[in-house]
Formats: structure tokens, C-alpha cells, sequence
């Protein structure tokens, strides 16, 4: 059953007693703290918590819990020592303008309701553990196929900075939107506001409604106020959609980006194609990556907080204009992991694993997995090679006291920050992802074969033309030769009778040998009906070929989509099935 959580006294409306980490994109009810002042709270809690709610210090135990919840981040924040066992983490926020209509079945609640920490604590078995596993991994692969329904009121146009050209391109796009019946408020940069480029005026005479609709925003202003904003439109390359990342620094509304520059991993939609496009995203909705952000937060020696910065790409710790290799101490959850010698160290999320990662060797990572990449720049020891942390891990560089020299730190690029002795930056996963709107189910793969030329390759192409003219004519009067097209020439002797070099017949032999084996080493085949289903060869099924049968040892037996046959479930007013 779809359920409503009030965020700052507007709806967000998700699955119900969804409890993910950061990357792996939820709400759950029983975690957001209750701040609205909305009356009927009973409206949106989940069946148990309705049950608690009948208590009436209910609502007064949850802003005690949230107090105390934010008394520990301040404490912690204020320069305390770091504590080594579980620390403080803000709870999962997405704008409070979504919503999600649910395109899948809804999972077994039983199975969510084992998310929570106290929950997990009471798991006593192997099978519960696994059953709780497998309904984590086919939950996020399920929330990714949810469509962000938008009540688009007002859109923010971000326009690339140096390059005069797209101001023209800008215009267009708030002419368009405002000439459409909608009334959308446009809200450009400020920058523009006198512009003879941009022509305001001009705009206000032609389209009386601009006069209203028409607004400017500025950095301040942005970082005040993203409830304002349904929609981020980008115009320009992945720089740009960086300085989108950069002016939100909590929730970030969803962000759709046009390719207009020069290099774009992130800009997966054509200029040209703008007005099909937004039509499209105002009209029915978009489906979106949840990106995974880093929380980023650099201290003094003695605890002292010196900034925060979410952090969309990576975190990078270099030697700055020092002649002296940086020595620096990786931690993780209060651990030491190693002491890295090196140029330094890149701290890169899965959207940023295409940027500097990858230039110091760092390996390509889907936005969808959710992992913390670590990468040595030019480090003293070969062996010191690219790893991959989990996204739950809290790490912490930091610069020994013994060091030569100091380090700088710079956050996607922006805000450099010298560390010195003893200082140390913390890195963890956002509660604030970053959502861009999703071109296509190939976007990934296309973008990095578009900017990378990933397994490009050229065909094999024939040899006649290095071939003497006194040797292509012997071959043309070869009479086993004659037959076939010199345009092919070395790849259509599958025609030849008899092959001077052929390596088939130890393949033969090698098949003889295969087909002696000894019952022993033939592979596992399992009876009609127990293993799983190969994915059908059709594009539209594929997106409910995980809701299969779950199993873990011994006898574990789940199914997190509800049962197949549908006589045997209920369906809520939703129009969700439940067991």
C-alpha cells in the first residue's frame, strides 16, 4: 500500500517502511522524524506505527528522539574526537516535491521490516539473514524502476558560464515554456537580467505573462531556498551539472541535462530534441538515477569543524605545489586501513568514477552500485592498487603529525583547502543524493562508449590490396582460389577444401577427451522446474524477471513481489498486491 510521509509540511509520497542507506535511494516512515504539524497523522504511518500512535505521548516521544538525534550531529560536529564504534547519520532526504509512482509490485513487508537496525538485531538464523539480504538487493533494483512524478511550478535554468553563445539558446527555452498553456515560473540567472544577449525587456513586451513568471536566481538564493525549484535544467557540459551539484548543498530537486559542451558522461539529452523532452518530463514524469553524494567535512588537529561539502565526482587529497611525496592515514569506521604514500589520494563516488579516478587508474563504476573508490595518485608502492569500499564505510584521511609537509584537499574540483599537521577530513555517504533524469536503459553504457570509445574496435579487413599484381593474378588462376571474392579474401576460406594452417583439428581431439569424462566432472543440470529461469529474449519482460523465488540455506523459501498466482492475493486500495 502506497503511504504519505510529510517532509517540512509537504507530501512525499513513497513505499511503505522502505529503510535504505543513502545510495540505495528510500524513505522509511518510522525513521523521518515527525515535524509536520499536520493533524491526522495517523493518515500516514505504517500499520504498526499506527498502533503506537493510539499512545499520546507518541508524537512527543518522536521530537524527543529527533532533538536528542540532532543534540548528538551537533555535539559531533563541534570537535569532538571521532567516535570509533557507529556514528551519527542524518536520515535519507529527497526533495519534498516527489513522489513516486510505483511501476512493480510491492515487496513483502515482512521482509522490509527487517531493514531497520533494531529489526536486524533480532535476526537469530542464516535463513532470516539471507531472506533480508536478497530483499535489500531486489528492492533498490525495484525503486529504479519508479517514475518521479512531477508537479512542475517553476524550473531553474542553469546556463554554462564563458560562453556567450548558449544565452541565445537560453532564450529560447523561456520563450517556449512561456508560451506553452502551463504556468511555469522561469527563474534564469541573474547575470542575464541586463544582458542585451539574454533582452528581458524585449521578452516582457512580446509574452505580458513573463512579467510574473520570469524571475532570477543567484547562488545565495539557490542554496536558501531549492524547495522553489520542481525542476534543474542544465545547458552545457559536465562542469555545469557539477555547479548544479555545488549550489545545493542539501536537497537537490531532479536535475535533466542538455548536452551543449564539451565533454558530457552527464548530459545524456540532445539540444535539439529539448521540446519533446520537456514535454515529456511535464507531462508524464521521468524516471531518475538517485546519484550518490559524499558528505565531506574537513577538521582542524583539535576537532574543529572548518567546512562541509557534498561532494558530487570526488574528494581529492594532493600535495599541492609541495616538492615532497604526501603521507597520508586512511581510516575506516575508526580503523586504520593503510598509510598511503603518494601524490595523493581521490575519494570518488560511482558518478565520478569517469573523472579523475579514472584518469590515476581507477576502475568504471555503474551509478547504481553503491560504493566508495579509492585511488592512489602516482603512489611510492606499485602494489598499492584502486579499491572499492563499501557505501555504509565512514572513512577519514588524515595528515600525520610526523608529516614534511602539508596537504591541499578540493571538493569536484572547487573550494581548495590546505591541511595541515594533524587535520583531517571525513568522508561518508550523503543523505542528500543527487537525482538526473534518466535519456534511456543504455544511458551508462552509451555515454561511456560515446566519450570513452569503450571496446571500440575496427573490423578485420582483407589483404588483396597488398597482394602484387603478379600475385593476385596467380591466385585469380588458382582453380581452388577462382571462386571466391578477392573483396573477401581471408575471410571467406570457410570454402576451401583443405586449409594449410588449421587449428580445428585440436579442437577435435579436445572434444574426444571431453566426451570420456567421468560422471564426476559433469556439470550440475538441475530437474524441470527447481533452478532458475534463463530471461526471456523479449526487452519488456525483463523488468519482472527478479521477481522470482528467493532461497537460502537450508530451506528458506520467499517471494518479495508477492505470489504469482494472483487468485491468491489481495489487491489495496492502491492497487498493489499483498499477501
Amino acid at each position: 500500500m502506497s503511504e504519505e510521509i510529510l517532509n517540512d509540511n509537504k507530501v512525499v509520497r513513497g513505499t511503505s517502511g522502505l529503510s535504505l542507506d543513502v545510495s540505495k535511494f528510500s524513505l522509511d516512515a518510522k525513521k523521518v522524524p515527525y515535524e509536520s504539524k499536520h493533524s491526522n497523522h495517523e493518515s500516514i504511518l505504517t500499520p504498526q506505527l499506527k498502533k503506537t500512535s493510539r499512545n499520546k505521548s507518541f508524537v512527543g516521544d518522536v521530537d524527543d528522539k529527533s532533538r536528542k538525534h540532532r543534540k548528538a550531529l551537533k555535539k559531533f560536529s563541534g570537535g569532538t574526537a571521532s567516535p570509533t564504534n557507529g556514528y551519527p547519520r542524518e536520515h535519507p532526504k529527497i526533495h519534498s516535491k516527489l513522489y513516486c509512482e510505483q511501476q512493480v509490485r510491492k515487496a513483502s513487508s515482512s521482509v522490509l521490516q527487517k531493514l531497520g537496525s533494531e529489526d536486524l538485531r533480532s535476526v537469530k538464523s542464516h535463513t532470516e539473514l539471507a531472506e533480508t539480504a536478497n530483499g535489500v538487493r531486489m528492492l533498490a533494483k525495484n525503486l529504479s524502476r519508479a517514475t518521479i512524478q512531477l508537479d512542475v511550478r517553476a524550473i531553474m535554468i542553469v546556463t554554462k558560464a564563458r560562453d556567450n553563445s548558449l544565452i541565445y539558446l537560453t532564450r529560447e527555452i523561456v520563450e517556449w515554456l512561456l508560451s506553452r498553456d502551463r504556468d511555469i515560473t522561469i527563474y534564469v540567472d541573474q547575470n542575464l537580467k541586463k544582458l542585451k544577449r539574454f533582452d528581458a525587456s524585449d521578452i516582457l513586451e512580446s509574452l505580458p505573462r513573463a512579467k510574473d513568471l520570469l524571475k532570477y536566481w543567484d547562488k545565495k538564493f539557490a542554496l536558501k531556498n531549492p524547495e522553489k525549484f520542481d525542476l534543474v535544467l542544465t545547458l552545457g557540459g559536465d562542469g555545469t551539472v557539477l555547479y548544479a551539484s555545488n549550489l545545493f548543498q542539501r536537497v537537490v530537486p531532479p536535475v535533466i541535462s542538455f548536452a551543449l559542451g564539451s565533454l558530457g558522461f552527464l548530459t545524456n539529452f540532445k539540444f535539439d530534441q529539448f521540446r519533446e523532452r520537456m514535454t515529456t518530463v511535464i507531462d508524464s514524469g521521468v524516471r531518475a538515477y538517485l546519484r550518490m553524494r559524499f558528505t565531506c567535512r574537513v577538521h582542524k588537529s583539535d576537532g574543529k569543524l572548518v567546512c562541509e561539502q557534498q561532494v558530487l565526482n570526488e574528494l581529492v587529497i594532493d600535495r599541492g605545489p609541495s616538492p615532497y611525496v604526501t603521507n597520508l592515514e586512511l581510516y575506516g569506521d575508526g580503523s586504520l586501513l593503510t598509510v598511503a604514500q603518494a601524490d595523493g589520494l581521490i575519494i570518488a563516488t560511482p558518478t565520478g568514477s569517469t573523472a579523475y579516478s579514472l584518469s590515476a587508474g581507477g576502475s568504471l563504476v555503474h551509478p547504481g552500485v553503491s560504493a566508495i573508490s579509492v585511488t592512489p595518485i602516482c603512489p611510492h608502492t606499485l602494489s598499492f592498487r584502486p579499491i572499492l569500499l563499501p557505501d555504509g564505510m565512514f572513512l577519514k584521511v588524515k595528515v600525520p603529525s610526523t608529516s614534511r609537509s602539508t596537504a591541499w584537499a578540493s571538493f569536484d574540483g572547487k573550494v581548495r583547502t590546505e591541511l595541515g599537521r594533524g587535520d583531517y577530513v571525513t568522508i561518508q555517504a550523503s543523505p542528500f543524493p543527487f537525482p538526473t533524469v534518466i535519456s534511456s536503459k543504455t544511458e551508462y553504457i552509451d555515454s561511456v562508449s560515446r566519450n570513452l570509445n569503450w571496446n571500440v574496435r575496427e573490423k578485420q579487413k582483407p589483404f588483396t590490396h597488398l597482394l602484387s599484381n603478379k600475385k593476385y593474378d596467380d591466385h585469380a588462376l588458382n582453380k581452388k582460389s577462382a571462386h571466391l571474392s578477392f573483396e573477401n579474401l581471408h575471410i571467406e576460406t570457410s570454402q576451401e577444401d583443405e586449409f594449410d594452417i588449421n587449428y580445428s583439428e585440436d579442437e577435435d581431439s579436445l572434444s574426444s577427451i571431453t566426451s570420456e569424462q567421468e560422471d564426476d566432472d559433469l556439470p550440475y543440470l538441475p530437474p524441470p522446474g527447481a533452478g532458475l529461469a534463463t530471461p526471456p529474449n523479449h526487452a519488456n519482460l525483463y523488468s519482472h524477471f527478479d521477481d522470482q523465488t528467493c532461497y537460502a540455506h537450508p530451506n528458506a523459501k520467499i517471494h518479495l513481489s508477492g505470489p504469482r498466482d494472483s487468485s491468491s492475493a489481495s489487491t489495496d486500495s492502491e492497487g498493489f498486491e499483498r499477501t
